[in-house]
C-alpha cells in the first residue's frame, strides 16, 4: 500500500550521492521529467482558481503587488530560501538548482498557455490534477536523489538546528507563508486546502508508481 511507504526507494537510475556533480544522463533526464511535472502542477493550481500551494500563494501575493510575473517571484523567492542554507550548513545539488529554474518557468507556461476551466466543477477537477501531477513530479525527482529543493533543504536544515519534530517546521513554514500571500492577495480557497491535505499521499503514491515502474 503506497500510504505505508516510509522511505525513498531506490531505482537503476537513483544517484547514489545527492551532490553528485556529474549524473548519469538517465538520472539527469527524469530528474528533469520529475521537476517539470511538479512545476506543471504547481501552475496548473493557481490557473484553477481554486487557491493555490502556500508558497504559490506567497509568490501570487508578491506578484500581485509588484511588475513581475509569479514565476519570475517563485524563482527569487526560491533563491531567497537558498541563501538561507548558509546558515544551515546545507549544501545544494544539480537537483536543488534545477528545482529553481524548472519550476518558476512552469509555472508561468501553465499561467500563460492554459486557461481556467469555465465551470466550477472544472475548476476542482484541475485542482485534483494538478496536485496529483505535484506528487507523481517529486516522486520523481526525489527518487532521482540530486539535491533537495530550496523550500525543502531549509525546511531540513531548521529542524536539524532546532531538533523540532519535521511536521512543527514544516507546520510553521506553511502556514507562514501562506498568511504572508494572502494578506498580500494571493488566492487561498479550496484548491490550498486540497494541496495540504493531499499533497502527502500525492507524494507516497508519485514515489509508488515510480517505484513499480522503474528497476
Amino acid at each position: 500500500m503506497f500510504l505505508t511507504i516510509k522511505n525513498i526507494p531506490k531505482v537503476s537510475w537513483s544517484s547514489k550521492n545527492p551532490l553528485n556533480l556529474k549524473p548519469k544522463f538517465s538520472t539527469f533526464f527524469y530528474l528533469c521529467i520529475g521537476l517539470t511535472l511538479f512545476g506543471f502542477g504547481e501552475g496548473l493550481l493557481i490557473v484553477s482558481y481554486t487557491g493555490a500551494s502556500p508558497w504559490s500563494v506567497l509568490a501570487q501575493g508578491i506578484s500581485l503587488n509588484i511588475s513581475l510575473s509569479v514565476g519570475i517571484v517563485t524563482f527569487f523567492v526560491s533563491l531567497f530560501a537558498l541563501s538561507l542554507w548558509f546558515f544551515l550548513d546545507q549544501k545544494p545539488g544539480i537537483g536543488t538548482v534545477l528545482n529553481i529554474i524548472i519550476i518558476a518557468a512552469m509555472i508561468d507556461f501553465s499561467i500563460i498557455f492554459i486557461e481556467t476551466p469555465a465551470s466550477y466543477v472544472g475548476q476542482l477537477t484541475m485542482a485534483v490534477v494538478a496536485v496529483l501531477l505535484v506528487g507523481l513530479g517529486s516522486g520523481i525527482y526525489l527518487i532521482a536523489n540530486l539535491g533537495p529543493g530550496p523550500r525543502d533543504g531549509l525546511m531540513t536544515g531548521i529542524q536539524r538546528k532546532t531538533n523540532l519534530p519535521i511536521a512543527t517546521v514544516r507546520a510553521f513554514l506553511e502556514i507562514t507563508v501562506v498568511t504572508i500571500g494572502w494578506y498580500l492577495g494571493g488566492t487561498v480557497g479550496i484548491g490550498t486546502l486540497l494541496f495540504a491535505f493531499g499533497i502527502g499521499p500525492a507524494v507516497a503514491l508519485g514515489l509508488f508508481i515510480v517505484k513499480k515502474t522503474f528497476y
